[in-house]
């Protein structure tokens, strides 16, 4: 399983200095949240900061657009994103909206929130690169896993696995070292962890010791 750092839990002020942590880490992946203050209440990064943050990192992005209206910002982008990710109960033509992120070039996911079935992506899912399973309701840092959510991911995983499909599932909320064992166990194939990491006294210690723990 891989360990995918949030930076939206490090020191906003630093960016810079919280991809220099996820590098020394052995990160694999950034995640990056980004939300518009209507889909979510919060109001983070954008795409000109997502961009800015490519050009400080050799680590790929995955950039988590929790937005309305999703169209509207994919095309700026996908220059900067390794992989993207949109919201089905954000996006009106979804599998159109997947079909423009990987013609550009970049991994297509869609995020599913905590009470979204996974069945609602029964035809979807071959036209996936990845599953986001939300484990807490998005908007916030912070917030303790719902543990119904490793539930769902065994049965994205059952179905996964029944199709004969390629297809990663990421979970994203409440994920430390107390939970990180039972998230893989689930078939989780990307772990976002975000104050998990940047919260604790030395967060790069803290990623290698995740890291360790998820392989």
């Amino acid at each position: 399983m891989i360990i995918a750092p949030s930076i939206l839990a490090a020191d906003l002020s630093d960016l810079a200095k919280a991809l220099r942590q996820c590098e020394e880490g052995g990160a694999e992946l950034v995640h990056v949240d980004v939300m518009d203050g209507h889909f979510v209440p919060n109001l983070t990064f954008g795409p000109p900061v997502v961009e800015a943050l490519a050009r400080r990192t050799s680590l790929p992005l995955d950039v988590h657009l929790m937005v309305a209206n999703p169209d509207r910002i994919v095309e700026a982008t996908v220059q900067s994103a390794a992989l993207i990710s949109v919201h089905w109960e954000a996006a009106s033509h979804l599998d159109r909206l997947v079909r423009r992120i990987r013609d550009a070039g970049v991994q297509a996911g869609v995020a599913l929130n905590p009470a979204t079935p996974v069945e609602v992506l029964q035809d979807l899912l071959p036209e996936l690169d990845y599953v986001v399973l939300m484990s807490v309701n998005p908007g916030f840092s912070g917030q303790e896993l719902l543990p119904y959510v490793l539930d769902k991911a065994r049965r994205l995983r059952r179905r996964i696995g029944d199709a004969g499909l390629d297809v990663r599932i990421e979970m994203d909320g409440g994920i430390g070292p107390a939970n990180v064992a039972d998230v893989g166990a689930a078939g989780v194939d990307i772990a976002v962890v975000g104050s998990g990491i940047f919260a604790a006294t030395e967060p790069v210690r803290t990623m290698e010791n995740l890291i360790r723990r998820s392989c």
